[in-house]
């Protein structure tokens, strides 16, 4: 488990790396090498922070690209806001995107593969699925009708 726990954090590393990779150069060139320098630190931190909260606690990290979007802002003019905000929005999309296919196969929740369907309320079912299937016992009828169409 570790073993996986060492390979979503690299790979959210990535993620990070090219969302700043994308957009490091359009921090504010009007600031002094040494202030620019500082911004990029910052602007590469703060990506590195979302990245790690999202792999760490995915389920309870709502918008995390508005919320990297507001921490970095400042570090740019704004005429380039529209396009940092796009940079981040694409790259914390795939980030999301590639945890909630490590949730689905269960990396996370401790390796539990969780159930496919979803509650009355419209929740997911919390409940594991039988061996080498993608339902619980509740929602097993799910699978049988979806092998039967």
């Amino acid at each position: 488990m570790d073993e996986l726990n060492a390979q979503i954090r690299n790979c959210m590393y990535q993620y990070s790396r090219a969302i700043y990779r994308t957009i490091k150069d359009l921090i504010d060139p009007y600031a002094d090498p040494e202030e620019q320098l500082e911004y990029r630190r910052a602007v590469l931190g703060a990506c590195e922070e979302t990245m790690e909260r999202l792999a760490t606690d995915p389920h309870y990290f709502a918008n995390p690209d508005k919320t990297l979007f507001q921490d970095i802002r400042r570090y740019f003019p704004i005429t380039q806001q529209a396009q940092v905000a796009w940079a981040v929005q694409e790259g914390v999309g795939a980030a999301v995107a590639f945890v909630q296919t490590q949730i689905e196969a269960g990396a996370f929740d401790g390796g539990v593969a969780r159930c496919r369907a979803t509650t009355r309320k419209g929740k997911p079912c919390q409940r594991t699925p039988l061996p080498e299937r993608d339902y619980c016992p509740s929602h097993q009828h799910l699978e049988q009708s979806k092998v039967a169409a």
